[in-house]
């Protein structure tokens, strides 16, 4: 049987996954609940106003980045292959 959490505490927990930058998995572990559990918060939770626009806006801003700049190491990785 799960623990019961507050909701307090789920709004938090949502808010930390929106915005932190980190992913829902590392987010989840930290907090110690499931990344099933904390992705049915975040669904309950989303359009609340626990996060302001302006966070969502930076949240999705910071994954754009953060994806982009995977794909540029990938690449970049693979010219330095290509050189050797």
């Amino acid at each position: 049987m799960g623990t019961g959490r507050t909701d307090e505490f789920r709004k938090d927990a949502v808010q930390i996954a929106l915005t932190s930058g980190l992913s829902r998995q590392q987010v989840a572990d930290d907090l110690g609940v499931g990344k099933s559990t904390l992705n049915k918060w975040v669904t309950a939770h989303r359009d609340t106003g626990v996060v302001s626009s302006e966070d969502r806006d930076l949240a999705a801003e910071n994954e754009r980045l953060r994806r982009e700049n995977r794909i540029l190491k990938e690449e970049r990785d693979i010219l330095k292959k290509g050189r050797h």
